[in-house]
């Protein structure tokens, strides 16, 4: 591998992670991929982002971008071939709102869903009491019918094609979809069933999700894409 190729902390089932490298094999902007062990997370990504989660992207000149969807506008500004900037239908700006809607009202009902034992214990902790993993499943699945009304009028999102909206939100809801296979997949929403589907049964997505070997400090990453 070249020297001075961005590198990138990664961990392959981050959902959060995933959107990111998926706009960087999007791109085709190469990077170093350095896969991380939650448990035991590598001081040089520490020292360059101590919040400690990923992904975290270094750049070849010591710029470091630490939240997801800014790796991604990252990558995109580079090379935005398949306009995943430029939504089919409707603006950036409303592309943009429903993303935020996923990482702030779904994200929070999703990690409710999923880990009830946990939330419930904090809010047992704190007073706060917690509405439990059936209730929260259900105020998240409300938003995803939302996704599906949208899904019945175009393949897409935001239109005919794919954009950056459906590659931050797929991770997510394959999350949500994942906690009970079951329970998602006896559910109406044939139009949303069939694009995470098509996204996760990708090629594109394959080949962000092989498993890599966690990296260790002082040895070289992988290359990415």
């Amino acid at each position: 591998m070249t020297a001075a190729l961005p590198v990138l902390y990664s961990f392959r089932r981050c959902p959060y992670a995933m959107r990111a490298r998926l706009a960087i094999a999007a791109s085709g902007q190469a990077c170093e991929l350095r896969e991380v062990v939650l448990r035991s997370k590598p001081p040089e990504m520490l020292q360059a982002s101590p919040k400690g989660t990923v992904p975290v992207l270094v750049d070849t000149d010591g710029t470091v971008v630490d939240q997801s969807l800014d790796i991604m506008r990252w990558a995109l500004h580079r090379n935005d071939s398949a306009q995943w900037l430029s939504p089919d239908q409707e603006t950036a700006d409303a592309m943009f709102a429903l993303i935020a809607e996923n990482d702030g009202a779904f994200k929070r009902h999703l990690d409710r869903y999923k880990y009830p034992e946990r939330y419930q214990a904090a809010a047992d902790a704190d007073g706060t009491g917690g509405a439990g993993g059936t209730a929260e499943r259900d105020a998240g699945a409300a938003w995803l019918r939302g996704l599906d009304t949208r899904l019945q009028a175009h393949a897409w999102l935001f239109g005919s094609r794919p954009c950056l909206a459906d590659m931050a939100i797929a991770p997510f809801v394959r999350q949500f979809a994942h906690t009970d296979a079951a329970w998602f997949a006896a559910q109406d929403w044939r139009a949303l069933q069939a694009w995470l589907t098509g996204i996760i049964d990708s090629d594109a997505f394959a080949h962000v999700m092989q498993k890599w070997t966690p990296w260790a400090s002082g040895t070289q990453g992988v290359a990415f894409p």
